[in-house]
């Protein structure tokens, strides 16, 4: 029997990544903060630990002795400034902290330890052509700090692996999927209340979430150490995606997208403003600067060396999250999904 600790498993892919670890007959420690909801964990029959990736002590008395695999998925996605100083404890210290306490709890229990990262496609930075293992990352602008901290999460880990710590890096374009309630999910919410301000303009890879957490799993039993792996999927508009969730909701599918300048123009002005309401904005000048560009990648080295299966379309994605919304009641049966379960 293998024995995984996974960081970030109350979070829409960690719920994939454990119910898929489980399937497999890992045992799993899942950590989480205070205060986290842990009943879908809980009903999975993982054992929870309460930690904080900037405590280092705790990670030490949460992680097991005899663990084979770490997953760190746990990540801050904040994108406004008034986040950032908390998101670099979450993202950078955090990172080095769970490497370090892994490197040590493996060379404490002598066993082949490997530490599988989530980073993120944003540690590339934002390209103009379409973004593989060689390409260089380019996420060097504090002002876009989510991107700005993925980047330096990465090269914290790197520091351990100079010590001797066996780790490798995923990194995940836009993941849909099943269990999400807070991410792509927000945009099933907005379209069915008739509250979608508009569509942005950009581009990116879109991954189904069952075969991300799939990749996890085959990046420990197959992956190099010290690589980056980049997950990514159907390319598609913005335009398109939505266009796809109205459909699926039976709602108007929208015909336009709003022009770039706009977006970025109400993203910096919310953000002034807020300087003076200390509230933060529904579009920062990062989320603008976000669903405005064309942020897409090659998954060919992950399907290669990990068999990670980049196939499944984007209909598929999002009908399954739309269905696991329904059934939680987060979401409205529209009339034709009655249909399609009859």
């Amino acid at each position: 029997m293998k024995y995984a600790f996974v960081t970030g498993g109350t979070g829409f892919l960690g719920a994939n990544l454990i119910e898929q670890l489980i399937g497999d007959g890992w045992q799993v420690t899942a950590m989480h903060r205070r205060g986290s909801d842990t009943q879908l964990l809980r009903q999975m029959g993982v054992k929870l630990v309460e930690a904080s990736l900037t405590d280092a002590g705790s990670l030490r008395a949460a992680m097991p002795e005899n663990v084979d695999a770490v997953f760190h998925l746990a990540a801050n996605t904040n994108m406004w400034r008034g986040g950032n100083a908390q998101q670099w404890r979450d993202n950078v210290e955090g990172s080095a902290n769970i490497a370090r306490v892994a490197r040590e709890t493996f060379a404490r229990s002598k066993t082949a330890g490997r530490l599988i990262v989530t980073s993120s496609i944003s540690a590339y930075g934002y390209h103009r052509e379409q973004i593989t293992e060689e390409s260089p990352q380019l996420a060097d602008d504090p002002r876009y700090h989510y991107l700005y901290t993925k980047k330096r999460a990465e090269q914290a880990v790197r520091e351990e692996i100079g010590r001797g710590l066996d780790a490798l890096f995923l990194n995940p374009c836009a993941i849909v999927g099943k269990y999400d309630s807070g991410n792509w999910a927000q945009t099933f919410f907005m379209i069915q209340k008739g509250q979608l301000p508009g569509v942005p303009p950009g581009r990116g890879s879109f991954c189904h979430a069952g075969a991300v957490a799939r990749a996890h799993i085959n990046a420990f039993h197959k992956g190099r150490r010290g690589e980056n792996y980049i997950l990514a999927g159907t390319d598609a508009s913005f335009l398109e995606f939505f266009g796809k969730i109205a459909a699926l909701l039976e709602k108007p599918v929208p015909k336009r997208t709003t022009p770039a300048v706009a977006i970025r123009t109400v993203g910096w002005l919310s953000d002034a403003l807020s300087r003076f309401t200390g509230r933060e904005p529904v579009i920062t000048p990062e989320k603008a600067a976000l669903i405005t560009r064309r942020v897409v990648a090659s998954s060919a080295k992950a399907e290669r060396e990990l068999g990670y299966d980049s196939a499944t379309d984007l209909d598929a994605m999002l009908r399954e999250c739309r269905d696991w919304l329904i059934e939680q009641k987060l979401l409205d049966k529209p009339a034709g999904a009655i249909k399609e379960s009859v």
